[in-house]
């Protein structure tokens, strides 16, 4: 019997880098037993695949790129990232890979066949979705969309303090900085700019933790009919 998309249930996690909104996702992809989309690292997951291939991310080869994407086996598991039964974590998440991420991102015929892969990880039982456009663009009839921000002070002391756990040397006003900046160029671009979806539920979670916020997402899950556990 085939299966209607529409029918699935997705909740989409949005929000700017250290919000927080990928380890909410993969909480609630582990509470409901659902798949989860980290779509930030899918940039990432198709550059590396295709340096690993040879093959150069220049605009010349695009079309060998957005093909390569197709036929990738990928799965998130909580933060693990799988790619053919490989966990590719370490790669996929090191700076030099968010480099040559933005190579493939500027691609058009990259980012219509990554919309596409976005939108095949919506199988049953359901998916839990993050990203910066997954309400607005990728899932808009999403059962429950999520909206999570923080303020920018907050957020670098987030990403500072996880920076130094892993041994880096690190500027907090440097990380400041940085996040601004990559806020206004999220915010303000033309395509898909960073913002909440109309029916999106804001939740600021500056002085919340990760357990309340998560708390929170699931009381909205039950009261939507999403998820019968107490």
């Amino acid at each position: 019997m085939s299966v209607v998309l529409e029918e699935i249930p997705v909740v989409t996690v949005d929000g700017p880098g250290g919000a927080g909104k990928g380890t909410v996702a993969a909480m609630l992809a582990a509470a409901l037993d659902w798949h989860l989309l980290d779509s930030g690292a899918l940039y990432r997951i198709v550059a590396v695949a295709a340096q690993d291939r040879g093959i150069l991310l220049t605009s010349a080869n695009a079309l060998a790129i957005a093909d390569l994407a197709h036929t990738l086996e990928i799965e998130f598991q909580g933060e693990t990232i799988f790619v053919d039964g490989a966990d590719v974590t370490l790669t996929v998440r090191t700076e030099e890979s968010g480099a040559v991420a933005s190579l493939a991102a500027a691609m058009p015929e990259v980012r219509a066949c990554v919309l596409d892969v976005q939108r095949k990880f919506r199988r049953p039982p359901g998916l839990v979705a993050d990203g910066r456009d997954m309400g607005t663009v990728v899932f808009v009839d999403a059962g429950l969309k999520v909206f999570l921000d923080a303020s920018a002070e907050e957020r670098a002391r987030r990403r500072y303090k996880q920076l130094k756990n892993k041994g880096l040397s690190v500027s907090l006003p440097d990380l400041l900085a940085q996040l601004k900046e990559r806020d206004a160029r999220d915010r303000g671009r033309s395509v898909a700019p960073l913002q909440p979806a109309e029916d999106a539920l804001l939740i600021d979670s500056t002085s919340m933790t990760i357990e309340a916020v998560f708390d929170q997402v699931m009381v909205w899950l039950r009261q939507r009919g999403m998820h019968s556990l107490p």
